[in-house]
């Protein structure tokens, strides 16, 4: 790990770190400060609570998801192939992370209500420009009058789908054997469900 950075960010590397590797369960501030070199106390300078460092470590996981969103849309020209992009790389890091995903979605730490003020953004605030993105996306599909509820239904769709292949679940009542045409399968007919059938 860089000592060289902060102590602030160093924290968050580690838990980043641990996340991956180990899921959230393995995530103490305790085994945190050991992996970054420093007293099991000195996460509590910058991380009043657990609930403050694991948000910090999620919306990491944000940023690395619209980072994935960005690059997976880029040669994509029409709304509907930008969401179909956007639901390939969604379901994807939900497959390659699954201990992250976990952790972004976590209702404790969406809703901060009662969580003592850190001064870093709430965690909520970095769900919220990924959504209306698919807002927006959805509204120039002109699918529907009221873009807001498909989107959401379409994001609740993908969730599932993410959630149920990463547990391993689709894969099995597929008989898929995690082949990645699957997905692409999967992402099209919640496209249609929600979007209607793709232009020809």
């Amino acid at each position: 790990m860089d000592q060289e950075r902060p102590l602030r960010e160093r924290l968050i590397d580690a838990g980043v770190d641990l996340v991956l590797a180990e899921g959230t369960a393995a995530v103490g501030l305790r085994e945190i400060a050991r992996r970054a070199g420093v007293s099991h106390g000195a996460p509590r300078r910058h991380f009043p609570t657990h609930h403050a460092l694991l948000s910090a470590i999620a919306r990491r996981g944000f940023a690395d998801l619209g980072g994935r969103f960005a690059a997976a849309t880029a040669g994509a020209s029409s709304p509907r192939e930008r969401i179909r992009a956007l639901g390939t790389a969604y379901v994807g890091y939900a497959r390659e992370h699954r201990g992250m995903f976990e952790l972004m979605f976590r209702h404790d730490l969406l809703d901060s209500t009662g969580q003592e003020d850190t001064g870093q953004p709430r965690l909520r605030a970095s769900t919220l420009p990924l959504f209306e993105l698919l807002v927006s996306l959805v509204s120039r599909c002109g699918a529907t009058a009221d873009a807001e509820v498909t989107a959401a239904a379409l994001w609740a769709n993908l969730h599932g789908v993410a959630q149920l292949w990463a547990s391993g679940s689709l894969p099995l009542v597929l008989g898929a054997d995690g082949r990645e045409e699957y997905v692409g399968r999967l992402v099209d007919a919640a496209l249609t469900a929600h979007l209607g059938p793709a232009a020809s």
